[in-house]
Parts: structure tokens; sequence; C-alpha cells
């Protein structure tokens, strides 16, 4: 039986007192890192209720991973209010939380297969949708488009992903690439960590948003040259070596102006 309120902010008060007590220094490294992924999910308003996931590794613990609770906003994740899972979507910890069966069989699966992907995340967005539900795939009208050229995945749809028998399908459609398009579905991205997930969901939606403003035009489109688009994805590929992460760094300082309760 479902929580009630009352009963939901008792346990996010104790998971609050108690949390960084149980748990590693790195896992709460990690818990903050993923929590405020969450909230820069939600101010750039690309959530879908309390649906939807963002999961991280457990540095130390392999076959763990930190995901939300089912039944939070996004607005409402914390660190000490992540729950910690198996692969098979069992919880580790004795919480009073639930997990939404869907973030094991896509997330799990990622985590399983690529220990390279650290953080996964995945939204339904009306943009990535829409460009999901288009033949063409992601098109190279802009420069966040090029940064994806020739590195996305594609998967078909299958319906809610409840079905085990999909991840394998879902782990042989990925393979490498930290981008998938789950067609008629959403947006998909891995990285070696949670900063660079996000980083690669916030351009790829706003790929999609532009190209389904460039499409509503009645203009002809423009395309950059092939050779064009690949120097310009291999660009990106080095973009790491200039920025040293003080990107996600002033997203950071945005969360704490606004709201430094991720931290919690």
């Amino acid at each position: 039986m479902p929580m009630t309120n009352a009963q939901l902010l008792e346990a996010l008060a104790e998971s609050r007192r108690t949390m960084p007590q149980r748990c590693s220094a790195a896992e709460w490294e990690m818990r903050v890192e993923l929590a405020a992924c969450y909230r820069l999910v939600a101010h750039y308003r690309m959530t879908d209720w309390i649906y939807n996931h963002i999961s991280a590794a457990v540095p130390g613990e392999p076959g763990h991973y930190l995901v939300n609770a089912f039944g939070l906003m996004y607005e409402e994740i914390s660190a000490s209010n992540l729950v910690k899972v198996d692969l098979q979507g069992r919880l580790v910890d004795p919480v009073p939380y639930d997990v939404n069966p869907a973030a094991f069989v896509i997330h799990g699966a990622l985590h399983q297969a690529r220990p390279d992907a650290v953080c996964v995340l995945h939204t339904h967005t009306a943009a990535g949708v829409a460009v999901s539900a288009q033949a063409e795939g992601l098109l190279p009208l802009s420069q966040h488009a090029l940064r994806f050229h020739n590195r996305v995945a594609h998967h078909d749809y299958e319906g809610i992903a409840l079905n085990l028998d999909e991840q394998r399908r879902l782990i042989a459609d990925m393979g490498q690439k930290k981008v998938l398009i789950l067609r008629n579905h959403g947006l998909l991205t891995v990285g070696p960590s949670v900063s660079d997930a996000f980083k690669e969901m916030f351009y790829l939606e706003r790929a999609c948003q532009i190209q389904v403003a460039a499409l509503a035009g009645s203009r002809p489109l423009t395309y950059p040259a092939p050779e064009v688009c690949e120097h310009t994805a291999s660009q990106f590929d080095r973009d790491s070596d200039f920025l040293h992460g003080c990107d996600w760094r002033a997203l950071l300082r945005l969360l704490d102006r606004q709201d430094p309760s991720y931290q919690l």
C-alpha cells in the first residue's frame, strides 16, 4: 500500500538523519552528484512527473546502483533519498521506498553490460519523443546535432519497458555508443560520470528542439557537408580537454543559488 504524504515526509526526514552515516564517503559524493543531476533535469524541464530515471553506479560496489525512489518528483530528489538497488532491481538498503520496475529493465541492463556507463539518463521530452518518431532520426541541422554525428544508436519500440527479454536487444542496439534514441519513446544517454551523461542529454535535447522547430518551417533546409559534420563531431569528442569540468561546476553553483537541498 502506498505511503501517505505524512508517512513519506517522515521517511524523507529519517533518510536525511541517517543516510550520511550509513554509506561511504565515495557513495555520498556520488549521491550528491546524482541528486544534482535530477534537479538540473527538472530545472531544464526535461521531467515526466514521477516517471523516468537517472541512475549511477555505486563506487566500490559492483552490481549496485543508485536511482530515484518511485513517487518523488525530481525537485524532491536529494542525496539521502536516492535508493540503492542491485542489477535485478532489488533494494539493497532497508528503506521504505519503492522502485519503478522499468528502471531495472533499462538501467540494470546497461549498468551490467557497460561498466563504463557510470551514469544512465533517460527522458520522455516532447522534442525527444518527436525526433524518435521521425524515420530520419537526428538530422545534422545544428551545431548541437553535429555533436552526435554518426554517434547515435537506435532501438525499436517494444512497449513499456517491463519485458526482461528486451534487455538483450537493448544492449545489442546500444553497442558502445553514448547516445540511444528509443524509437517512439524517448532519449537515453550514458557517461563515465554523472556530469558527462547530463551534458550529452542536455545537448541532445537541444538538438531535438532545434530539429522540431526547423522542420515546422516552410523554408528549404541546409545541411553541412559530411566531412564538416565528422570534423565537428570529432572536435566535440575532445572538448573535455578544454573544459576540465568547469561547465558542471557552473551548473552546481546555479543549483546552490536556487536550492542547495539536493546535497542533503
